[in-house]
């Protein structure tokens, strides 16, 4: 992929959810919510602090993320779905 976002901002790919529930039913994908759960595909370089000093983000390429339901905006670039949020938008990196 041949993009590069800008400032604080985060290149962010859905990891999609289970297709059935613990007990065995299978989840229709009309009935299924968006995952909030994702992997980082790119990041920006930061944003810029009061003094013009650059503040380095706290994720990197391959953090597996936490996000709000309704975070980001989702672009489709190279054919794949992914969401271009702010690092404001994550909640936290999962551990591996």
């Amino acid at each position: 992929m041949k993009f590069r976002p800008l400032h604080d901002r985060v290149v962010v790919k859905r990891i999609e959810g289970e297709e059935k529930t613990k007990g065995g039913i299978i989840i229709p994908d009309t009935a299924k919510e968006k995952p909030q759960e994702g992997q980082v595909v790119a990041v920006g370089p930061g944003a810029r602090d009061d003094n013009g000093k650059l503040v380095a983000l706290d994720v990197k390429a391959g953090d597996r993320v936490l996000f709000g339901k309704w975070s980001g905006t989702e672009v489709k670039l190279d054919g794949q779905d992914l969401l271009i949020m702010k690092e404001s938008d994550i909640m936290g990196v999962l551990g591996k």
